[in-house]
């Protein structure tokens, strides 16, 4: 059973950045795809990944609203999964879940169907 763990997150003023982080304990990642999902204050979480990276990390899609400002990253070394978010937007409000599902194809899938594990979310503020 895979359980993800999810940090970094926090409250930021609009412009700012952080970096939010997927791990896992007793299972290397490296062998899934990792996916980031958010769902904002009243909200259902939404279908579609923020952003998410194959298993070898040779495939990354992120979400047009956060092309250029967010990166996705991994170091299956260190069995670590990142989310850089730069130039912060109070429409970034959200809770953030790191999710997971293994299938080498290659891509990721951007839709939540595929994610077969899900962390508890860290919660991302930005707000002045």
């Amino acid at each position: 059973q895979l359980q993800l763990v999810e940090s970094g997150g926090g409250l930021v003023q609009p412009g700012g950045s952080l970096r939010l982080s997927c791990t896992t304990s007793g299972v290397t990642l490296n062998s899934y795809n990792i996916g980031w999902f958010r769902q904002a204050p009243g909200k259902e979480r939404g279908e579609e990944a923020v952003s998410c990276i194959s298993s070898r990390g040779g495939y990354i899609y992120s979400t047009e609203s956060v092309k250029g400002r967010f990166a996705i990253s991994r170091e299956n070394a260190k069995n670590m999964v990142y989310l850089q978010m730069n130039s912060l937007k109070p429409e970034d409000t959200a809770v953030y879940y790191c999710a997971a599902y293994s299938f080498d194809n290659g891509v990721c899938a951007n839709i939540e169907h595929y994610y077969k594990y899900w962390g508890q979310g860290t919660r991302v503020t930005v707000s002045a």
